[in-house]
């Protein structure tokens, strides 16, 4: 019979294996997302568990979705909701997000008409 790892079981080897991806030290992770080094270092060894916060932080320095780094997924490349780009959209109103989309429609048809201008 196969055993089950816990979520904490889980998160140090999924931390460990996106700071490996990224090529990151523990320090230079610790840099990225503002926590003290030493706290990666146990995040890792498993020997504290993150807070809500703190598990944010880490999957945002290391542009993996939360959900990865809690063995919920697979997939360590960024998600949609993962991408720098969509990471807050998430915490905008109705309004600002249907302002956001129309910007960056903006943005695709503006770089459309440049490229056309350039074409001989």
């Amino acid at each position: 019979m196969i055993e089950k790892q816990t979520p904490s079981e889980m998160f140090k080897e999924r931390l460990k294996a996106a700071r490996d991806l990224r090529g990151l030290s523990q320090g230079e992770l610790a840099e990225r997302s503002g926590l003290p080094p030493s706290s990666i270092g146990h995040f890792e060894t498993g020997s504290r568990k993150p807070s809500f916060d703190t598990l944010r932080k880490l999957a945002n320095a290391l542009e993996v979705t939360t959900d990865y780094l809690l063995g919920r997924t697979d997939n360590p490349a960024l998600a949609e909701s993962g991408d720098p780009l969509y990471r807050d959209v998430g915490n905008l109103t109705a309004r600002d997000r249907e302002l956001a989309k129309d910007f960056l429609k903006m943005l695709a048809e503006r770089s459309q008409v440049k490229k056309k201008g350039d074409d001989p």
